[in-house]
């Protein structure tokens, strides 16, 4: 796949996966209006909030850079994106929507969303473990399990794989 339609899917796909679940339906549940929690524990909010929004632009682009293609389904890379964020965690765009919804639950006092959050991470866990994982051995094959075996899903690694 060329780069301009990778960048193009990828921000198609940008727009209706994360931005449905990262911002559409936390606005649907919340209105965008705050509780009363106190203004420092508020604040704390922009601290995932920004790191979540960070981690999952550099994934999109690291998306059609490193892999020629996109992270929807029906337009996967030609090549396995291990680069970046990828080299700590095989998930950073999971963790990155569920870091901007726990961010929003702070930032807007709503412990709706915490509890959304949380089902969206285990939605997101379930489709990775059981559609992705075996896709991208197949995919992927010795490659991918090097990598798997590498590096965690879920939590961070405190160096960055170098592909050992």
């Amino acid at each position: 796949m060329r780069k301009s339609a990778a960048a193009m899917g990828s921000s198609l796909f940008l727009a209706l996966a994360p931005g449905t679940v990262a911002l559409l339906l936390p606005w649907w549940l919340t209105g965008w209006r705050a509780g009363d929690w106190g203004l420092p524990v508020r604040l704390l909010g922009l601290i995932p909030l920004a790191a979540g929004a960070v981690v999952l632009l550099s994934a999109f682009v690291r998306f059609v850079a490193e892999g020629l293609g996109t992270p929807a389904p029906v337009a996967p890379t030609e090549h396995l994106v291990v680069g970046g964020f990828y080299r700590y965690l095989r998930n950073p765009m999971y963790v990155a929507v569920v870091a901007v919804v726990a961010g929003q639950a702070l930032l807007l006092a709503r412990p709706v969303l915490l509890a959304y959050g949380a089902g969206a991470g285990a939605l997101m866990w379930a489709f990775a473990r059981w559609y992705e994982e075996p896709e991208l051995a197949d995919r992927f094959g010795a490659d991918y399990e090097c990598y798997r075996r590498s590096v965690p899903g879920w939590w961070p690694r405190l160096r960055p794989w170098r592909g050992e």
